[in-house]
Formats: C-alpha cells, structure tokens, sequence
C-alpha cells in the first residue's frame, strides 16, 4: 500500500500485493499462481465515501497518474479529474 496523494478534500493509495512470499496453504503446500492485480483507492473526505479502482478502471487511472508526472499539474487540476472519480464512490469509509 502506498499513498499518493493526500489533501484536504481527497486520498489516493495505490494498493499493490505483496509478492515477497509466495501463498502457501495452512499446510505449507504452495498455492496456484494467480493474476496479480494492483487497484487505486480514493477517498472522497468531503462525502466520506470511497471508491476502489481496479482492472481497466486501474490501468486507466495508472494512465492518468504518469499524465500527470510529465506534466506537473496544478493542485486544482488533480482535484477536478479526482472528483470525477469521487462520483462513482458509493461506500462508505469504515475504520476497522
């Protein structure tokens, strides 16, 4: 888990698996190989909602992302396209 962005109005983590050790069953035989996906989470702190990127929504987002490393955006810049996202949020934060 990695954060990228945090601001008064939104969080943005880049959740990634942790591929350090390899998925063992409780009896320590190795489990298949599965598709290792990475997902984004933003958090929309003004509504209190969240939304989970993953598959196409993530590589599109991961797109915008290196978009905006080139091109070195305004805070309101990143705002108004995470705000767009924030429109799809429809769960609630819950803190476990």
């Amino acid at each position: 888990m990695h954060m990228l962005y945090d601001s008064d109005s939104f969080v943005v983590v880049h959740m990634q698996p942790d591929l350090s050790q390899p998925a063992t069953a409780p009896d320590g035989t190795p489990l298949p190989v599965q598709l290792v996906r990475h997902g984004f989470e933003i958090v929309d702190k003004r509504s209190g909602k969240e939304v989970y990127l993953d598959g196409s929504w993530a590589e599109m987002f991961q797109q915008q992302i290196l978009a905006w490393q080139r091109e070195a955006p305004t805070q309101q810049e990143v705002e108004a396209t995470l705000d767009g996202y924030a429109g799809l949020a429809q769960n609630p934060v819950v803190v476990h």
